[in-house]
């Protein structure tokens, strides 16, 4: 299908859509459009702004226009957990739902997506189900912009909400050495230390900064702080000095540098920001709405286009 075909919506045409608050710095319709254009899909992919306090209804919303499915930012990724009605495994064991699937049941008893069903409209029951693809995304993400391996590291997380805590408990399983759960609400950080104490009892935990002059291989940040330009940084300096640290990775990718990355790069740490996270929790995403292999490079060039520009591009 060209661009031109896909570019005329009709009565056929199906939705998923990402919700937030804030959204209008998301690259998500980018990256998804641009997939789903490459699959030649008669969908679109969306972006809205949802209150905390409205986001039971608007998930009800999309259900009962049969969307395809929904991915969840901040700050609905806990919030959607006990809303759907399956949780797959990953999201069990993560605690958090970033993606959701809706699914139809056939006249034989059986659930099918409604992406990949011929007539989503045959459906009276629907269903949704809750994955979290932000776990892996985030490990890949390390793993290829630093080429850095977790084991044996020591790691300081600023954060402990939805993205914090899968964040938390995933670089865990990697077998981080010691890892510094840092949250303004410390209560917070206390009830994701207390999970990862009886998952991964192994891993040295602190919720505070380590001793000054430690050498820490990894300064996460999975706060929301830098979204905004007038933002504080989401880390004390007076608490870690930033030229002990190697590696600096920031979730936010829009701005594609922000204050705490410029402060990282200047004392010489390795950077990256959270663009590949995007782009892997996408593709997995997807994969989960059409049962096909996403178009990861295709999706890759859009995302750098919409937050780079073009000649940024790879």
């Amino acid at each position: 299908m060209s661009l031109i075909q896909q570019s005329s919506l009709n009565a056929s045409t199906l939705y998923a859509a990402v919700y937030g608050h804030p959204i209008r710095h998301s690259a998500s319709p980018a990256m998804q459009n641009a997939g789903i254009t490459e699959h030649g899909l008669n969908w679109r992919y969306l972006a809205f702004d949802v209150l905390p306090e409205q986001l039971t209804e608007a998930l009800k919303g999309a259900k009962a226009m049969r969307y395809v499915g929904l991915n969840l930012t901040v700050p609905h990724k806990l919030l959607a957990l006990d809303w759907v009605d399956e949780v797959d495994s990953a999201a069990k064991e993560w605690g958090a739902v970033n993606t959701i699937r809706f699914e139809g049941q056939s006249e034989v008893g059986t659930w099918v997506p409604i992406g990949q069903a011929e007539d989503p409209t045959q459906f009276k029951n629907i269903r949704s189900v809750g994955f979290n693809t932000d776990a892996e995304a985030i490990l890949k993400s390390i793993d290829e912009d630093l080429g850095l391996t977790l084991k044996d590291r020591t790691c300081v997380l600023l954060g402990a909400g939805g993205a914090g805590r899968v964040a938390a408990l995933k670089l865990a399983s990697a077998g981080v050495k010691r890892l510094h759960l840092i949250n303004r609400t410390r209560s917070k950080a206390e009830a994701v230390s207390s999970d990862i104490r009886s998952k991964y009892p192994e891993v040295g935990l602190s919720l505070d900064y380590p001793e000054q002059g430690t050498q820490v291989d990894l300064l996460l940040n999975a706060t929301s702080l830098g979204l905004k330009l007038n933002d504080p940084l989401p880390v004390d300096l007076g608490a870690i000095s930033m030229k002990n640290v190697l590696n600096a990775y920031d979730m936010i990718y829009q701005p594609a540098q922000t204050a705490f990355l410029r402060e990282a790069e200047q004392a010489g740490c390795r950077t990256a920001n959270g663009l590949g996270m995007l782009l892997y929790q996408g593709t997995a995403a997807l994969e989960i709405w059409t049962g096909r292999t996403a178009p990861t490079e295709t999706m890759r060039t859009a995302l750098h286009e919409h937050v780079y520009g073009k000649l940024s591009a790879l």
